[in-house]
């Protein structure tokens, strides 16, 4: 991998590692993200990109996916089970519950959507 691949600050810890090494899998997550980054896209379709990462893992990819959107002005469209992670990174939102399409709108009006409330949180 060149390093030119890998320029972000976040993935600068495994720039030296040897092709295939056994790295850890929030590491290998982050190593997909900075090579589809390396593509200069300007949609990136991510399918649960914090899936096996800790909660501090989860916090810093968001940030820097944050900052990278910003930079590079792209399109990112998000798959995510971590719901606070799609909310606080998402300008608009699409919830779905088993497949099926309950609400979309801004992150704060999916935040107070009964019907999300309630897939989410169940009826209390």
């Amino acid at each position: 991998m060149s390093s030119g691949s890998l320029n972000f600050s976040i993935f600068v810890h495994v720039r030296d590692r040897p092709r295939g090494a056994n790295c850890p899998f929030g590491t290998q997550k982050r190593v997909e993200l900075a090579r589809a980054l390396a593509m200069e896209p300007k949609l990136l379709m991510l399918d649960e990109p914090s899936a096996g990462m800790n909660a501090d893992e989860r916090a810093e990819v968001a940030e820097r996916m944050r900052e990278l959107r910003a930079e590079l002005d792209v399109t990112i469209l998000l798959i995510e089970h971590h719901v606070q992670l799609a909310i606080g990174l998402a300008d608009h939102v699409l919830a779905l519950n088993f497949g099926k399409p309950i609400a979309q709108g801004t992150p704060e009006e999916i935040r107070q959507h009964p019907e999300v409330i309630k897939a989410y949180l169940g009826d209390g």
